[in-house]
């Protein structure tokens, strides 16, 4: 029986209502699915297998060099901008239900900013990274859309890839058409500004501009999933990766920590964003 003829009989038997109940309930399922702004061919699928994390010739918090073995996940090739963060804040206001605020709007550093009710981000920076967003700010926003903030297992090898590069492009040093780095405080630029900097999976930003905070508490190394790193609960400082716009060529590499980055885990911070990612699931 085709298409039509299923639908002629349900008309003939009033089931105009049916139909019509249908395509309301596709038209909410629209609009919740509509606040991601980026749709889902934006992430980039990083395929399971092992990495080397860490350097044995970085910073102390690099070492040692360690082999670690991530699932299939994926990840939003851009950071979260201004705008993206702005809708989000639209939708759930400042502060969670156990009153943890998400954003510090009355920061000077903010680029976000509250007219006429509705959260906008301000003229000139709607396509720059988020600042100032406050780490359960970070974990809550990619909640809301299903998703969740990346380990910092996940975050290295989507920027380093499996042939142990220092910068997500290669190793060769950074220059202005690669990343944005050693630039005046709270400069940022947007966040496809950079598409020659992009990691062996295509994702971009992973390099300066805005610092990005990940799950994991800031641990020594080895990194171990299974060690308490990834608890979810607020509190501990965790890890940031990737170097902002004010980071030297040295804080911009795959393996940084941001050990000497002011990171207060109550506080959103001028040069720290985010991005968010999603565990690959098999049919």
């Amino acid at each position: 029986m085709s298409n039509q003829v299923i639908a002629e009989y349900f008309v003939r038997r009033g089931g105009i209502v049916i139909f019509i109940l249908c395509a309301f309930l596709a038209c909410v399922h629209a609009q919740i699915n509509s606040k991601d702004p980026r749709s889902s061919k934006t992430m980039a699928f990083i395929s399971e297998g092992s990495f080397t994390m860490g350097s044995n010739i970085g910073p102390d918090d690099e070492k040692p060099e360690h082999t670690v073995f991530v699932k299939a996940f994926s990840l939003d090739i851009l950071p979260v901008s201004n705008t993206d963060f702005a809708q989000f804040l639209n939708y759930k206001g400042l502060q969670n239900q156990q009153v943890e605020t998400f954003y510090d709007h009355d920061d000077s550093d903010a680029r976000i900013h509250r007219h006429n009710s509705m959260w906008k981000a301000d003229l000139g920076y709607e396509s720059h990274p988020v600042n100032e967003v406050i780490w359960v700010g970070a974990r809550d926003y990619c909640a809301w859309l299903n998703k969740r903030l990346p380990t910092e297992a996940e975050w290295e090898k989507a920027a380093r890839g499996i042939d142990g590069r220092k910068y997500p492009w290669g190793n060769a040093m950074p220059h202005a058409k690669l990343a944005l780095f050693g630039a005046p405080f709270n400069s940022s630029a947007p966040v496809d500004a950079f598409p020659d900097g992009a990691s062996p999976y295509g994702v971009l930003d992973m390099a300066g501009n805005q610092w990005e905070w990940v799950s994991s508490v800031y641990q020594p190394y080895p990194y171990k999933a299974d060690d308490g790193r990834e608890n979810q609960n607020t509190g501990p400082i965790r890890a940031t990766r990737g170097g902002g716009h004010d980071s030297n060529a040295q804080e911009i590499s795959t393996t940084h920590r941001g050990r000497y980055l002011s990171r207060h885990p109550k506080a959103g911070h001028h040069n720290i964003g985010f991005r968010c990612a999603s565990s690959y699931k098999t049919e």
